[in-house]
């Protein structure tokens, strides 16, 4: 039990006199509470925690055998599961999908899966080397983990796709979203990748029924389109209606997926096989050094550390994910999924309603447009919003200027270190409105550039990040009931549609749908 961990306590009372930044933020401070790995550096000088602090925090981890899980979680111990209770009670391997770099001693669920997963990269770059220069666009439908994560990597690697490999998304059941799609292409040169685990998610299988209809409409055949990324002898595992299958299985969850074939069809025709290689290395190797880092030098650990001592002892319930830089215009939408699916959780791993906060609700947007709209309320509103930063010394293209004496990229990390510093010291005044409180907490993430290898490691961060605030809270990170209840009533709903002419019945739906 979380509550009942010994530094829980010596948290609590830390809690009630939390650090004031204004009179410790010095350059030494910044220098020392700064760690490395896997070509980042995570900052965190001006997160509201000192020395007692952080000494309870990494004992919190140890108490609660976080390091352990996550050994227990990349060896496919079953840990998606509550106790005594039905539950989905299986392996989380979405670390084995990545697990093709080194040869190491693994589990045997963790080795069957790395090898499931071999085998599917081999078939992946048979069919890409297949259709090589066939077509100039893919679209991928699918809807939640099968598209917020796939395409995040494919908007934030743009610089990197190759000539004439154009990738698009239909995601939303509105149909509005598949005729904009749709309007920009030629159809005869566009292969269609169909992604749902089940083979029968709602919203996905009505998209892909409207993109058929326009290929049949336009004499073409869809079964020399349509590919299928779906669980083995799933409804959609079906040859007489796709060009090809690739797998997925249970033991990978949807919002942890995009490095399976769920991103990989689509990131393998974008980058070509040799970039999606590189985004797995990266994935890879972070999920190594969150298995096997000491934990003062863990940047996913630390992170998530730090995210507990935000939510459940200073009680702040957002967080905000500002990536200073365009590419990743995306990725906080993933991030959103990936955090608040994972550990929107009001329940422990027994069963048993906990009476502390869990997850945040997580949301975002790139700098420096967001110090031009919501900035406002994180410098002077009444609650205290902490950050997590992410920034790039480089940028992706190379193509830059200096204008009044520096570059856009000088300017760009000029103003993430001035927000940084900004929100942990804030200014004294005169004047009340000109009153800036500080002390307002934050992190950095800091890499040289933005690359596919450098992108698999920021994901894999985030993965390990979440699983481990989730190992130490005590709760099920990796099932997400949550969403089914209204899936459940939207399909009763339909049935009112299909059923009636004219008006929807709303009051017939209100009295009769619960």
């Amino acid at each position: 039990m979380f509550q009942k961990l010994p530094s829980f306590q010596t948290l609590s009372h830390l809690a009630k006199h939390p650090l004031d930044m204004a009179s410790v933020l010095t350059p030494e401070r910044i220098e020392k509470m700064a760690i490395r790995g896997v070509g980042f550096r995570l900052l965190y000088g001006t997160e509201k925690v000192d020395g007692a602090g952080l000494a309870a925090l990494f004992s919190l981890a140890k108490e609660a055998h976080a390091m352990e899980k996550m050994g227990a979680m990349q060896r496919g111990e079953v840990i998606n599961r509550i106790e005594g209770f039905e539950s989905e009670n299986r392996s989380v391997l979405h670390t084995a999908m990545r697990d093709q770099f080194e040869q190491r001693q693994c589990a045997p669920a963790a080795s069957r899966a790395a090898g499931m997963a071999a085998r599917e990269l081999e078939k992946l770059n048979t069919f890409l080397q297949a259709i090589e220069g066939k077509f100039t666009d893919l679209i991928q439908i699918g809807i939640g983990g099968s598209d917020l994560g796939p395409r995040s990597l494919a908007v934030a690697l743009q610089p990197f796709h190759r000539p004439g490999c154009r990738v698009h998304f239909i995601s939303n059941v509105d149909p509005d979203d598949a005729n904009g799609v749709l309007s920009l292409l030629d159809l005869k040169k566009t292969l269609v990748v169909v992604v749902s685990k089940s083979g029968t998610t709602l919203e996905t299988l009505t998209n892909e029924e409207f993109v058929r209809a326009r290929m049949v409409k336009m004499g073409i055949d869809p079964k020399t389109r349509f590919i299928a990324v779906t669980g083995e002898k799933s409804p959609m595992d079906n040859p007489s209606r796709y060009l090809a299958s690739f797998y997925i299985w249970d033991f990978v969850g949807g919002r942890y997926s995009a490095t399976s074939m769920v991103g990989g069809v689509m990131l393998g025709f974008a980058l070509g096989f040799p970039g999606f290689k590189e985004i797995l290395r990266g994935a890879h190797d972070m999920d190594h050094h969150a298995l096997t880092a000491k934990p003062e030098e863990n940047l996913p650990l630390l992170s998530a550390l730090l995210g507990i001592w935000n939510r459940t002892f200073l009680l702040y319930p957002t967080l905000a994910i500002i990536p200073y830089s365009q590419a990743l215009l995306r990725f906080p939408a993933h991030l959103q999924q990936l955090d608040m699916e994972s550990n929107g959780k009001r329940i422990d791993q027994t069963g048993h309603p906990v009476s502390y906060s869990t997850g945040p609700v997580v949301w975002g947007e790139p700098g420096t447009n967001g110090q031009h709209s919501f900035y406002q309320l994180i410098h002077q509103g009444t609650d205290i919003v902490p950050l997590e930063f992410i920034g790039f010394q480089q940028s992706q293209y190379g193509h830059d200027l200096k204008i009044q004496g520096t570059t856009s990229q000088e300017k760009l990390l000029s103003n993430l270190f001035a927000q940084s510093l900004a929100l942990a010291l804030g200014q004294k005044n005169g004047n009340p409105n000109k009153v800036f409180p500080g002390n307002r907490p934050n992190r950095i993430l800091l890499a040289e550039k933005l690359t596919p290898y450098t992108l698999g490691a920021l994901l894999s961060y985030y993965e390990n990040k979440v699983a481990f605030q989730g190992f130490i809270w005590g709760i099920n990170s990796f099932d997400q009931e949550g969403v089914q209840l209204g899936k459940l009533l939207a399909n009763k709903m339909i049935a009112l549609f299909a059923g009636k002419k004219g008006d929807f019945p709303l009051g017939e739906a209100y009295l009769n749908i619960p």
